[in-house]
């Protein structure tokens, strides 16, 4: 049993995210945990005091949190019928991260599935800092899903990389079941950084190609910096699902941190699964 969880602030961004999960994992036995942290705007000194004017504030904001996430229990239980699929809900007073890890500890989670926000223009997504801070800090996959996104199966599948992780079988099993379960191709994209693979890259991309098998294309993408090389791949070739690996050692860290990221926009709009380090 697949255990997925699901974080929602009721939105539609959120539902998007909700949706895409229960469609690409239709054909799998999977625990959905609805998932939805409340803290109150005005949580501070007053409230911790016991304010008059803060007395019974967080049973308003209890209840509400979970007469919201039965409301959706429902409406996913009666809009897409699945006998392999069971929904729990899980309404939390405290910060979305916090839940979340704690979440993935207690419950076994296998699998993240939410939302990203802050669109820029029609197809420039980044990430909204709930999105960024659950994708650096979880301790299993996270799936990002961009807004309005109509669903496709991921047939073609984007993993950048630079051969500078070892590529371990336990670490890539989300990604390799995502591709069983639809037939999928992965292409493996390196960004050349104007020189030849040193001897351990060689030995990674070898290990690569051990592990992905004949379900892998493998193509070489001129230096002109991650972010363009993957917007030129979708311009190019259609993808349904990009890919990569949390790694500090790698351009996945530089990709949150630089403030390129802020000014340009990431064109990316399909769901992008982040894998974390071991």
């Amino acid at each position: 049993m697949t255990r997925i969880l699901l974080p929602t602030d009721f939105s539609e961004i959120s539902f998007d995210a909700i949706r895409y999960a229960i469609l690409a994992y239709k054909e799998v036995k999977c625990t959905f945990y609805l998932l939805h942290t409340y803290t109150p705007a005005i949580y501070h000194t007053e409230y911790l005091l016991g304010s008059p004017g803060q007395v019974g504030l967080g049973d308003m904001l209890q209840d509400n949190s979970i007469t919201q996430l039965e409301k959706m229990k429902n409406r996913l239980e009666s809009q897409y019928k699945n006998p392999k699929h069971i929904f729990m809900v899980h309404s939390a007073f405290n910060t979305l991260l916090g839940e979340v890890s704690e979440m993935v500890k207690t419950e076994n989670i296998d699998l993240i599935i939410m939302g990203t926000t802050g669109a820029t223009g029609a197809h420039e997504i980044l990430f909204g800092t709930n999105t960024v801070h659950v994708i650096k800090k979880a301790k299993c996959p996270v799936i990002a899903v961009p807004p309005k996104f109509e669903y496709e199966a991921p047939k073609e599948i984007l993993f950048p990389t630079d051969y500078e992780i070892e590529y371990k079988k336990e670490k890539f099993e989300a990604l390799l079941a995502v591709a069983d379960q639809h037939k999928s191709r992965i292409n493996v994209m390196h960004v050349r950084a104007g020189y030849d693979l040193n001897a351990e890259q060689k030995n990674n991309k070898t290990q690569l190609e051990k592990l992905l098998g004949n379900n892998a294309l493998f193509h070489e993408a001129p230096d002109n910096g991650i972010i363009d090389a993957v917007n030129d791949f979708q311009i190019k070739q259609k993808i349904n699902l990009l890919v990569m690996v949390q790694n500090k050692h790698t351009f996945m860290e530089r990709l949150f941190i630089e403030p390129v990221i802020k000014k340009i926009g990431f064109h990316i709009t399909v769901p992008f699964m982040v894998l974390p380090q071991l």
